[in-house]
């Protein structure tokens, strides 16, 4: 049920930036208001991200405001932030159904508007894409502006950092925006670098900067003193000598909640040649004191009633197995100090807070930068210490290469803990766990392991944590466990073995991972034997042997890409050793997986026990 827009008279008047943009420029703080407040409203009766987009407010508007948007083209980093630009931009009356099947994506999507100009859903992205477009704006000579906006986190990214030192080699006009939200805006922040910041940007400096470079060109000497002048003066009261250095005019830091400074200060810079960077400085959560004071617990929520101000209590189950693996963290730490455990910027997502508390001596965030934290884990590895990196399935493949080049090449002991692998459910294509026994399984060296149930993965992570021949993966779902019993005694299980849970006839069910449960409920239907693979590599080729010669049919069961998977492991072995049994290959598609809710995506990749007892039958038939 969307949120009447009735109650806010001025954002009504702005379904588009078109029509945002006759709005005169007193009522945008009005306008700012009510956005904000539609937003509030908006996802507690949706459920979603929240705290970043809280924190846009303002800079959507003034962004819309200053630029003609769709023409000139505005990239958003990550796509958190960008609920207030789907309000915006034509998708206000859609917003209750954000992330939802068949809804609003979670991100910003090409496919859904012609405003979101690059599709998104990880970090540090914008400005490259930004330089792209830039590029193709100045070859078609059409007055086109681009502007990317990027966090504090997000320009952690290396790439981030790669894309601005090529931006400030080619001096193509485009605009950075850093929104800042690490801490609260003081008022010589506010004040006094509103108004520096309009001075610097406005056409008398720009025009005395630009004409002094052509006046001094043939006096070099002099030249580089005004240089080292300019920014020393400007040092003086802005933080921005770094990104001058990479080739792009620094303006900031402003107060990114003030929409007038920020219309004025934009549109001055709107006009600006060559790369610009605005630094401004905003407040995650703003406006609703509760996610101003925990802007992380309240960065997605569940539907909520905003006059509570607190969260619902949920429902008493099963631990996530984020918890799972964050238990056994500090299980190991108390009696292994050599164990270092590296996390890119998922803290609280990979279940490692009370592990980063409790042993911060052990705990290692390396920010946004996936590359850096996996070679930072085979550093640690040679010198013999037992290097954990926590990661998200989509987020290791950014760190693919020096998974390869690094870890696997060196044959060095580290241990990957993979979160989120298979079906994430809301957060859409750009984070399924769709492909990571795919790319890793293909690796020299590497053991990768499909724990069923939490018991299981509590054993598999000891046994990789134990392993010393070479690199170690463990690879579970988001969400809630199963509810199987946790042994608290950790024991090392045998590398490349499984176990028969099931005994049947004619049809052997080969299973990796935790949709084991609903194997053994298709099974049940058609007296079906079904095997605990759990590893992927090596895979248990005896027991492989064994149940192709025992049953008529093999099906193989992952949530994982059908191409490249475990399934087409259990192939190569029999195309191999001249097996001849006709396989049936259950998994993912080829194809990318929309948003939704995990258990109806399941159900429509007939990965829940109703679909896989059909898709068996109609093999069969």
């Amino acid at each position: 049920m969307s949120v009447d827009i009735n109650q806010f008279p001025v954002l009504a008047k702005a379904n588009t930036p078109e029509e945002l943009r006759q709005l005169p420029k007193t009522q945008l703080p009005q306008l700012a208001d009510e956005l904000r407040e539609f937003l509030l409203k908006s996802v507690g009766k949706s459920s979603g991200h929240f705290a970043s987009g809280l924190g846009t407010v303002e800079l959507t508007v003034a962004l819309h405001y200053v630029y003609k948007t769709p023409f000139d083209r505005l990239i958003w980093d990550v796509g958190h932030q960008a609920y207030p630009h789907k309000i915006l931009t034509g998708r206000r009356d859609r917003m209750h159904t954000i992330r939802q099947k068949d809804g609003l994506h979670p991100f910003p999507f090409r496919e859904e508007s012609e405003y979101d100009t690059f599709s998104v859903g990880h970090s540090s992205t914008s400005i490259s894409a930004a330089l792209g477009m830039a590029i193709a704006a100045e070859k078609e000579q059409a007055g086109r502006k681009v502007v990317s906006v990027i966090g504090d986190g997000a320009i952690t990214g290396g790439m981030a950092f790669e894309a601005m030192n090529h931006a400030g080699s080619l001096h193509n006009d485009m605009l950075v925006v850093l929104n800042d939200n690490e801490m609260s805006i003081s008022e010589n922040v506010g004040a006094l670098n509103n108004h520096l910041a309009q001075i610097m940007s406005g056409r008398f400096y720009a025009n005395i900067r630009e004409g002094g470079k052509k006046a001094l060109q043939g006096m070099p000497m002099v030249k580089e003193m005004v240089r080292r002048t300019e920014e020393h003066l400007k040092g003086m009261v802005v933080p921005g000598t770094l990104f001058e250095e990479l080739g792009f005019n620094y303006i900031g830091p402003i107060d990114g909640h003030d929409v007038e400074a920020l219309v004025d200060t934009l549109s001055n810079m709107r006009n600006l040649k060559g790369p610009q960077f605005l630094h401004i400085m905003t407040k995650k959560g703003r406006g609703y004191e509760p996610a101003e004071k925990d802007p992380i617990g309240w960065h997605a929520v569940p539907k909520f009633d905003p006059s509570e101000f607190k969260k619902p209590a949920s429902a008493p189950s099963n631990p996530t197995f984020s918890q799972v693996f964050g238990k056994w963290l500090c299980d190991v730490a108390e009696k292994d100090e050599k164990l270092l455990a590296i996390t890119p910027a998922m803290r609280e997502g990979s279940g490692m807070v009370e592990f980063s508390q409790r042993f911060p001596k052990q705990y290692f965030d390396a920010a946004i930068a996936e590359q850096h934290a996996v070679t930072l884990g085979a550093g640690f590895a040679t010198e013999g210490y037992g290097a954990v990196v926590a990661i998200y399935s989509s987020f290791l493949q950014r760190g693919y290469d020096q998974l390869i080049h690094d870890v696997a090449i060196q044959n060095l002991p580290v241990l990957f803990a993979i979160d989120r692998g298979g079906i994430v459910g809301a957060d859409g294509e750009t984070h399924q766990g769709a492909f990571d026994l795919s790319y890793l399984r293909c690796i020299p060296n590497m053991v990768i392991m499909t724990p069923s149930d939490e018991n299981e993965c509590r054993q598999m992570l000891y046994t990789g944590h134990q392993y010393t021949g070479g690199p170690t993966a463990v690879r579970y779902p988001r969400g809630s466990a199963t509810g199987a019993e946790q042994v608290e005694e950790m024991t090392r299980l045998p590398i490349g073995k499984g176990q028969i849970v099931r005994e049947g006839q004619k049809i052997a069910i080969l299973n990796f991972g935790t949709i084991l449960a609903s194997a053994k409920t298709a099974a049940e239907a058609l007296n079906a034997t079904v095997a605990d693979m759990r590893f992927v590599k090596p895979l248990d080729e005896e027991l492989i042997t064994q149940l192709a010669s025992e049953h008529d049919v093999l099906v193989t069961i992952e949530e994982n890409a059908i191409a490249g998977g475990a399934g087409s492991a259990v192939l190569e072995f029999l195309n191999k050793n001249k097996i001849l049994k006709p396989v049936l290959q259950i998994g993912i598609p080829d194809e990318f997986i929309k948003h939704g809710a995990t258990n109806l995506v399941l159900e429509e990749l007939k990965l829940d026990a109703k679909g896989i007892e059909q898709q068996i039958t109609d093999y069969l038939a």
